[in-house]
């Protein structure tokens, strides 16, 4: 297909669904008596569906209208996974088409005349007048429409659906309604998504938590309350710390320190992740650069979610930052889940493009032995590959876990790269990471996440450790485990730390 067909057909499309978005509400007005024209600003011109202040004005008339027959109303909140992958690999022109092609489905599931509205860049409101049976069979008919990839410019697109369901007067009889919709729609993501859910009184208590939480964490760092600790990373064979993980810790006044298990996940869904990451990113840049300055020279890891990664500017930043501090590249490692490295997308590939260039080193983590992921390895840019902490828990006790992590070691090595043992808690677990060939090793036999002045004293007590046995240190933020006689043939035991 040409360049000028695609664009007529595009034209076209746009046309006919904003044609579709002007009849759908001018039916539901005639069909509550009125004759008022919609004006074109009340639509959202990417998909010609009624935009989210029309769609509350329009839902609040609805509602004192069923109020007054007794009848009742259903109000579904869609929210759409996947689209944002798909523009990164095509750019706005595909976000606009594929926007297009979600609500022409979402019509085809509803028919013309149920108002609808984009509530949201990947979210969409459906107003229904009648029972919740009604609405139930409607939220399974969409999810079931969207099972199948979606065809855009010729491409196949998977995305998920996840729809919520309130009920009026039942769950609430104002425009509240979309909001318990929208809670609930989000619990079923939190769930896997690919399902509907009708709102439930507890969703909105974890919500209303969970907001609160978010609201506090937005401001955590302009108030001093968050903190990077460093958990090192263990040379397997000459037991030098050669580099440290920085993570993120919240110590809340009034909660404590509370775990990453907790506010992670809240951060992710309320649009938290891009802020906080850049936060600890730029932290562990400059402790980095303030240890080379004290003569400590080890690398600085940093876990890099998926959501920062996928930044635009995420390398442009990262770069002013290690120009800033005077950091060389090659000391600081992003940590990036398996899945995000291996998104098959223009802008992934660009982003890694660049990252070599910088020379900055790349671990690859969550990795899981499967032949895409093994192949995968022999194009990736990386420099690290690390052994998830579910696998080498089960390294002692299973043969299945063992051969898997002896693929992983082959492959990685191969192309030259470290691969380290995480989530190390015993002698067992060590022993096997060790012959099956890991290069470093991480987790509470040799110490839990501490302070960076912890890593001072410990990297300025150096020499001293050099001329010691690996035995427990004597400030109290680290944890290390005395090394007993029965160890002394596993390795020689003195630690330092590189500088």
């Amino acid at each position: 297909m040409d360049l000028d067909l695609v664009q007529r057909t595009a034209i076209a499309a746009a046309v006919a669904l904003t044609s579709a978005g002007f009849a759908a509400v001018w039916m539901w007005r005639r069909r509550r008596g009125g004759m008022v024209p919609v004006p074109a600003m009340a639509l959202d011109p990417a998909t010609g569906l009624l935009t989210r202040s029309r769609f509350q004005l329009a839902l609040q008339e609805g509602l004192l209208l069923s109020a007054k027959r007794g009848t009742h109303t259903c109000v579904l909140h869609v929210a759409v996974d996947g689209v944002r992958l798909a523009v990164d690999d095509g750019g706005p022109a595909l976000a606009a088409r594929m926007l297009a092609a979600i609500a022409t489905l979402l019509r085809q599931s509803c028919g013309l005349s149920t108002p609808m509205a984009r509530v949201g860049n990947d979210e969409f409101a459906i107003w229904l007048d009648g029972p919740q049976e009604a609405g139930e069979k409607l939220a399974a008919r969409i999810t079931q429409a969207f099972a199948v990839p979606l065809s855009v410019d010729g491409r196949d697109v998977e995305l998920v659906v996840s729809v919520g369901l309130a009920v009026a007067p039942e769950h609430d009889a104002g425009v509240r309604l979309l909001d318990k919709a929208a809670a609930t729609a989000r619990s079923v993501q939190r769930s896997g998504g690919g399902a509907h859910a009708v709102f439930d009184p507890r969703i909105e208590v974890a919500h209303n938590q969970e907001i609160a939480i978010a609201r506090e964490l937005h401001e955590a760092g302009a108030k001093r309350q968050l903190e990077l600790f460093f958990q090192p990373k263990i040379d397997a064979r000459k037991l030098e710390v050669s580099a440290v993980e920085a993570l993120l810790r919240w110590r809340h006044p009034t909660m404590g320190l509370v775990s990453p298990a907790r506010f992670i996940p809240i951060a992710e869904r309320q649009g938290l992740m891009e802020a906080l990451g850049q936060w600890v990113l730029d932290g562990a840049i400059k402790q980095a650069a303030a240890w080379r300055a004290a003569g400590l020279r080890f690398r600085v890891a940093v876990n890099i979610s998926g959501v920062h990664f996928r930044q635009d500017d995420f390398v442009a930043k990262l770069e002013r930052g290690l120009k800033a501090h005077g950091l060389p590249a090659e000391l600081l490692t992003c940590e990036v889940a398996e899945a995000v490295l291996m998104e098959k997308t223009a802008a992934n590939r660009h982003r890694l493009a660049r990252l070599q260039k910088l020379g900055v080193q790349l671990s690859v983590g969550d990795f899981a032995a499967g032949p895409a992921s093994l192949s995968a390895l022999e194009s990736l840019p990386a420099h690290e590959v690390k052994v998830s902490r579910g696998l080498v828990a089960a390294l002692p006790a299973d043969a299945e876990a063992r051969r898997t992590v002896e693929k992983i070691v082959a492959v990685a090595h191969q192309r030259g790269l470290r691969v380290v043992g995480e989530g190390v808690e015993n002698e067992a677990q060590r022993d096997q990471a060790v012959r099956l060939g890991c290069d470093e090793l991480q987790g509470y036999l040799f110490a839990k996440p501490m302070s960076a002045r912890a890593v001072g004293i410990w990297g300025a007590d150096a020499q001293r450790n050099l001329a010691q046995t690996f035995r427990p240190a004597q400030f109290k933020d680290t944890q290390i485990v005395d090394v007993r006689a029965s160890d002394a043939a596993f390795v020689q035991t003195r630690i330092s730390m590189r500088r």
